[in-house]
């Protein structure tokens, strides 16, 4: 049976597009596929921190070094947090724009699992190679007032290129998305938020 993982991005609760929209697709993929889905809210406190005990870990695996004290500790809780997501074989991500780009606490996710010998391979001639490959994604993508074809005065889009070049460069090809991009501050946003939803539906489905 396959296995689906919502992971969040958006601190919003009842209040958040994004978790909205994820809605919609986690009830469709259930009513036709009946597996399992679990969601991991990035916000929920549980998320270690990828800071110098960490990123001197890294660094000592990199070199071949064993890893005692804090780096080891550290090393430990990114690793109990990266066996957790790679334990699904579906993904779906729900990420809101924030200042043209993620949220933070999403970037620190991706520092936390993306190790070597997990997340990636890197040989000196070839470069990386990812390790996540087989599995799929689906992603939704909500933004306030950034949108395709808008004036540059209303942001640019570090969002999509972002998390789709981390999934690809993880090895991950599989991916869909939907988007809802409504200029909420000038806009009527129920026609696209209606069309967005329909669209999430039918990717749940198929998914």
């Amino acid at each position: 049976m396959s296995r689906l993982l919502h992971v969040s991005a958006s601190p919003r609760g009842g209040a958040s597009e994004s978790l909205a929209l994820a809605g919609v697709f986690v009830d469709a993929y259930r009513e036709v596929h009946g597996d399992v889905v679990d969601h991991y809210d990035l916000w929920d406190g549980t998320l270690p921190e990828f800071g110098p005990a960490a990123a001197g870990a890294k660094m000592a695996v990199f070199a071949g070094e064993e890893l005692s004290g804090e780096q080891a500790a550290a090393w430990e809780a990114l690793r109990r947090v990266f066996e957790r997501f790679d334990s699904y074989d579906r993904y779906l991500f729900s990420v809101p724009m924030w200042n043209t780009s993620v949220p933070y606490i999403l970037k620190q996710f991706v520092d936390v699992v993306s190790q070597p010998g997990w997340v990636f391979t890197f040989d000196p001639e070839k470069g990386y190679s990812g390790l996540l490959s087989g599995k799929k994604a689906a992603v939704v993508y909500t933004s306030a007032v950034y949108g395709e074809g808008r004036p540059a005065a209303f942001g640019s889009d570090h969002q999509v290129p972002f998390l789709e070049g981390w999934l690809r460069w993880a090895g991950i090809d599989d991916i869909s998305s939907v988007m809802f991009r409504p200029n909420l501050a000038t806009a009527d946003a129920e026609a696209g938020r209606r069309a967005a939803y329909a669209e999430a539906r039918e990717l749940g489905k198929r998914f």
